[in-house]
């Protein structure tokens, strides 16, 4: 029986829609083969899937999406139009001037194509140019004009751009200039464009919430996230949990994330390998090791920065072999390496003192995976060095590099000339930080330390004098725990703080134990040209025993405390957490800027080794 010709057109469009769903949720795999198991394709159907290599992360498909229009009996407008996608999405400007010029027929969307693709690629004036020869201009046409200008960061030109569009009742426009200041720095502009905005979709949210974490005012992200989730005209996506997610960890807010995990465990949300992600990495960031491991372990889907996220995790608190052996875990799981795995493999090395293991990982990263060592992972092996007291190994490594050295690498030799008392190499180290960054306030006070501890006042001076002439204002020192969602902030000697009383006479009661214990103040951290005594003194009011004491007189007994610092644990403090969490049977978390140390029954996480 012959079938008629309206059935045949149903089936064609049954099939061409399969490779269009698969094309839609990112199954470029399951679209190559609906596409192939479909007997009479329309060009619809070529396009579909061309659209999908358009679409594909990176530049790899470009060949796949070249060949595939290069069998299309009747290519459309859309199929040239897509195509000329797939040769800006792959990095080929001039592929896509060539083909635009020998495109047989043009619409607005291949137009605008050339303006977008031209804009994003840097070719700004030639954009312009396109944009002036266009024989009909849409809303589309002046985004992408106005977008690509934002993008370059010429805020003046896009602002007047701007102005000029014809039609302002358009997200898309609003949003490139919100992202644009975001972008800038420029916050108050941003804040402007947003309140200014006749209508908003998730894009300009987003640009909100993830431009505030940017422009590090997490605060205002959370705040602005809790008005989107309160409209109901928009339903956030893995993107702006992402973005929230980030800010918690920023403020170590890990109640607020908790609530946001929550919240999502009700949504379609839940099952995102990005949601996932966030949220593994915030409870990294925020101490909760534990919990973050337990969400590692019932994800369905995990990529690469799903296992380079929990690696990172084990790294950063400390534990180095339990980080090295899920990096072999993710491995055997045949889930790829990338250059982020291999930093949070050295950072692993480092935290820990795997020295040997580090050096073997930073040779073979190449050799193996075809990863070409990057600065990351140079500064990494400077710190690596420096722990194992290997300093002048370090130097050579910074003076070898194939690159500009990142001042991360002259500051963990800073760092590391303070421990072991190198005044020749802290003087280079110093002297490198302030020629790339005058205003670089660690890079005196940490020079200027080391001149303490050797007892060289006049040094000291004379570096204080520096800063002073330079106009460098030193970065104030304070640890923050969170107590019943409150959150206390302390400074050293702090005089603010109204229980400061009930405060002093816990840190004297456990100033007497930790002695009894054999705790002796190490006054190398008290920098200051006075009295033993007054030193000794200076130091049990340092910002993180502050925050300790009033963590245990306002929790109940038992309670793990996490205390949080915004510059390095001071090694009497360090010392001094020890015994308190012997004493006082607790765990206390403390993080500081470089990692988390758990303090448990009279040891470190970190050994000793930090």
């Amino acid at each position: 029986m012959a079938l008629r010709p309206s059935i045949l057109t149903a089936g064609r469009r049954l099939n061409t829609a399969a490779v269009a769903a698969a094309v839609r949720r990112g199954d470029l795999a399951g679209a190559e083969e609906a596409f192939a198991s479909t007997r009479v394709k329309t060009t619809a159907t070529y396009n579909c899937l061309l659209a999908g290599y358009a679409r594909a992360p990176g530049a790899g498909r470009f060949a796949d999406a070249r060949h595939l229009f290069d069998r299309i009996p009747h290519p459309d407008a859309v199929s040239y139009n897509t195509l000329l996608s797939c040769h800006f999405a792959s990095g080929d400007v001039d592929g896509a001037r060539r083909l635009f010029s020998e495109m047989p027929i043009r619409d607005v969307t291949s137009w605008n194509t050339m303006v977008s693709g031209l804009s994003k690629n840097g070719a700004l004036e030639e954009a312009k140019a396109v944009f002036q020869g266009m024989p009909v201009r849409n809303a589309v046409s002046w985004n992408a004009m106005v977008a690509g200008l934002a993008c370059s960061g010429d805020m003046a030109a896009a602002e007047e751009w701007f102005r000029h569009a014809p039609v302002k009742e358009n997200a898309v426009l609003w949003t490139a200039m919100v992202s644009g200041y975001m972008d800038e720095g420029n916050v108050q502009k941003a804040m402007e464009f947003f309140e200014a905005m006749p209508v908003r979709n998730l894009v300009s949210w987003n640009a909100m919430v993830s431009g505030y974490v940017k422009n590090s005012r997490a605060s205002d992200a959370l705040r602005v996230f809790k008005a989107m989730v309160d409209n109901a005209t928009v339903q956030p996506n893995a993107s702006t949990v992402s973005s929230v997610l980030l800010g918690c960890s920023n403020l170590s807010a890990v109640e607020f994330g908790r609530q946001i995990h929550q919240w999502c465990m009700k949504l379609p949300l839940s099952r995102s390998a990005t949601v996932g992600t966030s949220l593994v990495s915030m409870y990294c960031k925020c101490g909760n090791l534990d919990d973050a491991c337990k969400l590692f372990d019932e994800m369905h889907r995990r990529d690469v920065v799903a296992w380079n996220a929990m690696i990172s995790g084990y790294a950063q608190h400390g534990y180095g072999g339990k980080a090295i052996k899920l990096f072999g875990k993710m491995k055997d799981e045949g889930v790829r390496p990338d250059w982020i795995t291999f930093v949070a493999v050295l950072t692993a090395c480092i935290h820990t003192g795997l020295c040997d293991f580090g050096m073997q990982c930073f040779e073979t990263m190449e050799e193996v995976y075809g990863i070409e060592p990057r600065v990351d992972h140079y500064s990494c092996m400077v710190d690596l060095l420096c722990r194992a007291g290997l300093l002048e190994r370090a130097v050579n490594m910074i003076r070898s590099m194939p690159f500009e050295p990142h001042r991360s690498a002259y500051g963990t030799l800073l760092t590391a000339c303070r421990v072991y008392k190198n005044l020749e190499f802290a003087e280079f180290a110093a002297g490198k930080l302030i020629e790339q960054d005058p205003q670089n306030a660690g890079a005196y006070v940490q020079l200027a330390n080391i001149y303490a501890i050797a007892n060289r006042w006049g040094d000291v001076s004379r570096v204080r004098r520096w800063m002073k002439d330079n106009a460098v204002v030193k970065t104030p020192g304070y640890s923050w725990i969170e107590i019943k969602g409150v959150r206390h902030e302390f400074r050293s000697n702090d005089r603010l703080h109204p229980q400061l009383d009930l405060i002093h006479d816990k840190l004297d009661r456990l100033e007497e134990l930790m002695k009894a214990m054999g705790y002796i103040p190490d006054l190398d951290f008290a920098l200051h040209d006075v009295e033993e005594s007054l030193k000794a003194q200076m130091l049990m009011r340092h910002s993180e025993k502050l925050a300790i004491a009033f963590g245990l007189i306002s929790s109940p007994p038992g309670m793990s405390l996490r205390i949080f610092k915004n510059l390095r644990v001071c090694g009497d403090c360090h010392n001094a957490a020890k015994l308190i969490s012997r004493i006082e049977a607790r765990e206390i978390i403390l993080r500081d800027t470089t990692r988390f140390h758990h303090f448990r029954g009279g040891s470190c996480s970190c050994g000793d080794y930090w």
